[in-house]
């Protein structure tokens, strides 16, 4: 260390900042990658296992259906359990040690981190799936099935559309929640920003100055995240502004835009 080197805090973080800042980039974009891949992959294996958690068995199914629907069940209940049990951090070393000692697989790290975040996420969005599409009306589902539609048929048209609107919160925090704990991906050497920011610090030994840094970096990311994830849930809302139609035939939604009369009445 030289004897022109900074003596304040402030001094200390630019100066860190001038030697890492395309290091922390670098690093808070594979965090983000991380993230909304991980996120998204895990949307749609939640959607797959919140759908298939939710169909409904009764006497008059086939008894190999119903056996088969059970051990489908059983192995995706079991899924969800483990995965929201464990740590991703120790999810994390298993897969990306497990994968060469059992397998004979040498996956990279950044595969491994893809995998775990991604099957992490799809465990909590299972539930939050089922528990989106059980608070739809049941007499919705009775009235698809009487015109003939089949489970996946009143998923897809009538059930789904309502429940994702319900559950877009949760999508924008888990998203969230995925910025902030790909850190724990450094224990396999994803440099991903927290990894960054660990290998700065150990330089110069400025901890604090780096954290500061890194927090800073990960607050900016989590708040456009969420704002911009606010702006879909508004516009998958539609407008607040509208009237209860008298003839339901004239409209099966129900409902129409309040169009303003001249004079505002």
């Amino acid at each position: 260390m030289t004897t022109d080197m900074p003596t304040s805090f402030f001094g200390w973080t630019l100066f860190i900042l001038h030697q890492y800042g395309g290091a922390f980039l670098q690093g808070a974009g594979i965090t983000l990658l991380l993230a909304i891949v991980g996120t998204f992959i895990g949307c749609v294996i939640g959607l797959l296992v919140g759908i298939v958690q939710t169909i409904p068995i009764d006497e008059r199914t086939n008894t190999g259906v119903k056996t088969l629907n059970k051990i489908v069940q059983f192995i995706f209940a079991a899924y969800v359990e483990v995965f929201r049990g464990t740590p991703m951090m120790v999810q994390a070393m298993v897969v990306y040690y497990g994968s060469m000692a059992i397998f004979q697989i040498d996956m990279s790290a950044m595969t491994a981190g893809f995998l775990v975040v991604s099957v992490n996420t799809g465990a909590y969005m299972a539930e939050t799936v089922r528990g989106g599409i059980i608070s739809i009306d049941k007499g919705q589902t009775e009235a698809a099935k009487a015109i003939g539609m089949n489970h996946f048929q009143t998923m897809y048209t009538v059930i789904l559309p309502q429940a994702l609107k319900n559950i877009m919160p949760q999508i924008g925090n888990n998203l969230i929640i995925n910025i902030k704990d790909t850190s724990v991906l450094n224990v396999i050497s994803v440099t991903e920003l927290y990894f960054v920011s660990k290998s700065a610090a150990g330089v110069y030994y400025r901890y604090f100055e780096v954290f500061f840094l890194t927090c800073v970096i990960y607050f900016i990311m989590t708040f456009a995240a969420s704002r911009i994830l606010r702006y879909f849930e508004r516009r998958m809302a539609g407008s607040s502004d509208y009237q209860l139609v008298n003839d339901p035939m004239a409209d099966p939604t129900g409902i129409f835009p309040n169009t303003p009369s001249k004079g505002g009445k």
